[in-house]
């Protein structure tokens, strides 16, 4: 066999290689696509319903805050998915780069995300919470993000404080209205009067530290196995893309 056949070949080989390369980019990239479409149509679809949807949702501070994360998560999966078919499909270097740079921000991002969780750990403590509460939680202040956070957090998992009613003893909240000893977050819808009086009977007597440990104590290692996935398919994703652009020619 000529040097010439060998050579053949091998661009025949290195051809085919990079063909499938480029339709698998593509077809990773177009479900990527559709998810962004699906959780973009899901976001705008709750800030323009008419049905009325969008004040169940605004009367929940986390709610609406989920709103603009699952707009934000779309937006920018759309755009990812969008770069990476194009790219592929079309063979444009400029497109495959500007996805390669784009999944890199977002692998850094993460990774930096991660380091910062790690570093201030302890400012994720019951005492720290507990002080934080005392301090700032004002009762009834909707205008007030750190308390209409903490009604809504209060009301979500029928909690009352970080370790219980007894947080709210000695604080910021107690000295605005030394009347009632829990916020009406705390109580249950009956018997609301008698429970911001002192009533046990119809307060949540469980602190919200526990309650919120205890719901995602469930799911951690499912969101910590969806974490490894996620960072293996951007890490394949870059290789991909990195070949996809040196085989170009």
């Amino acid at each position: 066999m000529g040097q010439g056949e060998v050579s053949a070949q091998g661009s025949a080989m290195e051809g085919d290689c990079l063909s499938c390369m480029k339709y698998l980019m593509f077809i990773f990239n177009f479900f990527i696509f559709l998810g962004g479409s699906f959780l973009l149509g899901v976001g705008v679809w709750v800030l323009l319903d008419p049905m009325g949807f969008r004040e169940i949702v605004a009367a929940n501070p986390v709610l609406f805050a989920g709103v603009y994360v699952v707009l934000a998560m779309g937006s920018m999966l759309f755009l990812l998915g969008f770069l990476g078919c194009c790219g592929a499909i079309r063979e444009n270097k400029c497109l495959l780069l500007f996805f390669f740079m784009l999944i890199l921000f977002i692998f850094l991002a993460e990774l930096a995300a991660a380091i910062l969780a790690f570093l201030f750990r302890e400012h994720l403590t019951r005492e720290y919470f507990s002080r934080e509460l005392k301090r700032h939680y004002q009762g009834h202040n909707n205008s007030d993000v750190f308390t209409s956070t903490w009604n809504a957090i209060m009301t979500t998992f029928d909690c009352c404080g970080v370790s219980g009613p007894e947080d709210f003893e000695e604080s910021l909240f107690r000295l605005l209205g030394p009347s009632r000893t829990v916020p009406e977050a705390c109580c249950q819808r009956s018997g609301l009067e008698q429970c911001v009086s002192g009533s046990v009977v119809f307060r949540h007597n469980k602190g919200c530290y526990s309650a919120v440990v205890d719901y995602f104590e469930m799911y951690i290692y499912t969101a910590g196995a969806l974490a490894i996935v996620v960072l293996t398919i951007e890490l394949f994703a870059m290789v991909f893309a990195m070949c996809l652009f040196r085989g170009i020619q």
